[in-house]
């Protein structure tokens, strides 16, 4: 029997443009070019080519160019929900399921594509009768189950607009985020399994709920106890059994283009996290346009009659859960694993998601970089895994893949019998984004060749460019990651910023219209709006494959989780020991996050191991064990500015090895004598880390 040939997806895309537009493009730069410049064709074609299903015609697609302020799709009427919904029927008759889920435990299931529907179905109908309207918040406190996804997706088919924190995050972090948007339904979990431990939530829902008055109705999960029973809460289970007559005839609301569908957070060096709202059909043009036609999700051709099965591992506090669900828009079945991906704090095992994704013959398998470069480090035999001679893709993010660590895991795949296409070995999606508008800037393309530790392109629709401090475009260079032209997925706003201030201020501050240059030559004119600055420092290279330096302001990046500084000074400061703290996450290519914490004490109090713990302890329970740091250090002083600010930036270039004398200036200090201990501690700690490394 004949193999049938492998085409891509992008390759499909391109030929489809071909025979309906007429178009035909030498090479992938001419494809990009194109799609950022020509906005309009480009992205009412992304429309058409997904069949994107509206109530009514959309009138315009692009109402005027210019960021912040975009307007996409005017007219139109979608539904998220919906666009998964659509695909019940079709999935359901090739045999495809829609969720297949796991966790630490090794207790799996999977959902059909009737039972989503049934189920969403069922909830939805019981938040329309627990009066809640299109633009009311649920707010979720649950982990990375098939519950959680249900939850979602009836949120969003009634209008409702859904935000979630993982189980992981501390009270006050949590808090920090339901408080702002004021939620009227909260739906948490009873208890979660991670690193071989049970662990029970219901004192952390019950603290959440108490502070939270806005909350008219709180819905339990039983995630460790199917039969929990939480006075005052209902039973999620129960929801769901309905199959009464309006359950059956419920269909998802239509909704204007623009509509809210989630709240997703993503911290600053200062203030509360920012609530970012996204809107329905942004999202969906854009992660289709991902994970399809950059990731290859779905391929023309799989390698039995089992379809796709999509992984990419995350918590629910990650975008990438978003892009995890994403997978449905497309009816692909998405894999699903709750629990750590390395096994039990005391009983390390690197092999833990290798085998749940050969368990479940996992197509594309795709986690944060930290996760293969832990798996390097424990050099893990592929003979211990299973098979996994399914997986086509492996899919990385979160952080800088170092050329080292994909190397290894090339080797990996090659060891446990995958030879890639053409024998080029296994095909890497190294994809960057961010939380701020829940999508890639850079990414993978299947027919472009691979270069270990560079991402292969930069995404359709996506103009982005590296800019000196002048805003001038450099190539082969390390610059300011930008975006010159809107994305249907930039944010519409962030909840509670009435006059827009906070959302100019986190993206669009940095280059005022009319400095800089367009991507493809000549000024940026005034009316073009602001330019996106993203906050990662980029290389595009002469062939156009990019490499992320990690972030260039003093944002934590912790395996893809972002977090402000000032959460983790509020955990830290409130301690008696502690008069003031300095961190910062010295992130860069090639090497994994260290996160130094500096700390003044108060007079006669010594940084010792029980107040080492303490303060672990008070970042563990207020955010998230995730930000620990790796050393705490007692320092005399924190560095800040003659208004006060701390200097966290400056710091965070003397680690990474750039010279004092060009990244500070000692007249704008409010401290400057103070300066000389953290050069002297810089060069202590560089000469300790790797040359390579440094930046």
């Amino acid at each position: 029997m004949n193999t049938p040939a492998y085409i891509p997806q992008i390759r499909l895309y391109q030929d489809w443009l071909a025979r309906t537009r007429g178009l035909h493009f030498d090479d992938y730069d001419q494809l990009w070019r194109w799609s950022t410049t020509e906005l309009e064709a480009f992205w009412a074609s992304i429309w058409e080519y997904f069949d994107i299903q509206s109530h009514t015609p959309y009138e315009k697609v692009l109402a005027e160019n210019v960021m912040p302020g975009a307007h996409w799709f005017t007219g139109a009427q979608v539904n998220f929900a919906q666009q998964v919904l659509r695909h019940v029927d079709a999935a359901a008759a090739a045999g495809l399921p829609a969720i297949i889920a796991d966790n630490e435990e090794g207790v799996a299931s999977t959902l059909s594509w009737p039972e989503l529907h049934q189920q969403v179905a069922a909830l939805a109908v019981h938040l329309q009768e627990l009066g809640v309207q299109p633009g009311d918040r649920v707010a979720a406190y649950l982990p990375n189950i098939p519950q959680t996804i249900v939850a979602f997706l009836a949120t969003a088919s009634i209008g409702a607009v859904w935000s979630v924190c993982a189980p992981d995050m501390g009270t006050h972090a949590v808090l920090d985020r339901f408080r702002q948007i004021e939620p009227v339904v909260l739906i948490g979990v009873d208890g979660v399994f991670y690193g071989g431990k049970a662990i029970d939530r219901q004192d952390v829902c019950q603290q959440i709920l108490a502070a939270l008055p806005s909350v008219r109705h709180a819905i339990v999960v039983g995630n460790r106890d199917p039969e929990v029973s939480w006075p005052g809460w209902q039973r999620f289970a129960d929801l769901l059994r309905r199959d009464s007559a309006s359950v059956q005839a419920f269909e998802p609301r239509w909704l204007p283009f623009e509509h809210p569908l989630w709240i997703v957070y993503s911290s600053g060096t200062t203030g509360l996290p920012k609530p970012i709202v996204h809107g329905h059909g942004g999202m969906m043009l854009v992660q289709l346009q991902l994970g399809t036609l950059h990731n290859d999700i779905g391929c023309s051709y799989a390698a039995n009659s089992l379809g796709e099965r999509y992984h990419w591992y995350s918590s629910t506090g990650w975008v990438m859960w978003n892009a995890q669900v994403g997978g449905l828009l497309a009816g692909t079945t998405i894999v699903i694993f709750d629990g750590n991906p390395a096994g039990a704090r005391d009983r390390p095992d690197m092999s833990t998601l290798w085998r749940f994704a050969a368990r479940h013959r996992v197509t594309f398998f795709g986690v944060g970089a930290a996760f293969y470069a832990l798996c390097a480090k424990a050099d893990i035999d592929p003979a211990q895994c299973g098979d996994l001679r399914r997986i086509r893709v492996l899919g990385s993010t979160g952080s800088p893949l170092s050329e080292d660590v994909q190397n290894w895991g090339t080797a990996f795949m090659r060891r446990a019998g995958v030879a890639g296409k053409d024998g080029q070995g296994i095909w890497w999606s190294n994809i960057s984004g961010g939380t701020d508008f829940a999508g890639a800037f850079l990414g993978g393309n299947r027919e472009l060749p691979q270069t270990p530790g560079r991402m292969q392109c930069r995404m359709l629709g996506a103009a982005v460019q590296a800019w000196d401090e002048t805003g001038q475009a450099v190539a082969d260079q390390v610059g300011e990651l930008v975006c010159t032209q809107p994305i249907p997925s930039m944010p519409l706003y962030l909840w509670g910023d009435a006059d827009g201030s906070r959302y100019r201020s986190s993206y669009f501050d940095t280059y005022a219209p009319g400095h800089g240059r367009h991507p493809h030559g000549g000024d940026l004119p005034p009316s073009a709006g602001a330019v996106w600055r993203h906050g990662d420092w980029l290389s595009i290279g002469g062939d156009g494959s990019c490499v992320i330096y990690g972030r260039s302001d003093a944002t934590i990046n912790r395996h893809g989780l972002r977090m402000g500084t000032s959460e983790v000074y509020s955990a830290v400061e409130a301690l008696p020991e502690v008069l003031d703290a300095l961190v910062v996450d010295l992130e860069y290519l090639g090497r994994a996050s260290h996160m130094p914490l500096f700390v003044v004490l108060r007079e006669g109090v010594v940084l010792d191991a029980a107040l080492r713990q303490r303060i672990d302890d008070a970042i563990r329970v207020a955010l998230s064990p995730r930000f620990v740091p790796d050393a705490i250090v007692q320092v005399a002083q924190v560095p800040r500015t003659l208004s006060g600010k701390k200097q966290e930036l400056p710091i965070k270039k003397l680690l990474l090895g750039q010279p004092v004398e060009k990244i500070i200036n000692r007249d704008t200090m409010a401290n400057p004598d103070c300066l000389d201990w953290y050069v002297d501690f810089a060069q202590r700690h560089l000469s300790n880390v790797p040359a390579a490394s440094q930046a």
